[in-house]
């Protein structure tokens, strides 16, 4: 019998549970939607639909880090 709460049968289909790898490689929110998103998306109807929901949040990771870096190379050009 399926759980959709506990144990929905689209993210047990392995002997590894997504939200166990995510916790495991201590993921953030973005990055840990990405792996959901991709390991998923062959256990459910539309696989476009959750690989562009993973390549959203991939693409929030890069725009975030991109202005970190943009936010510490100005830092460090005000240090010299």
């Amino acid at each position: 019998m399926s759980d959709n709460v506990n144990k929905p049968l689209h993210y047990t289909y392995s002997g590894v549970e997504v939200i166990d790898a995510i916790e495991a490689w201590k993921l953030n929110y973005r990055l840990g939607n990405v792996v959901k998103y991709v390991a998923r998306c062959d256990h459910k109807t539309n696989a476009i639909e959750d690989l562009r929901k993973a390549r959203w949040y991939l693409d929030r990771e890069i725009e975030k880090r991109t202005n970190e870096s943009l936010a510490n190379f100005k830092g460090a050009q005000r240090d010299v």
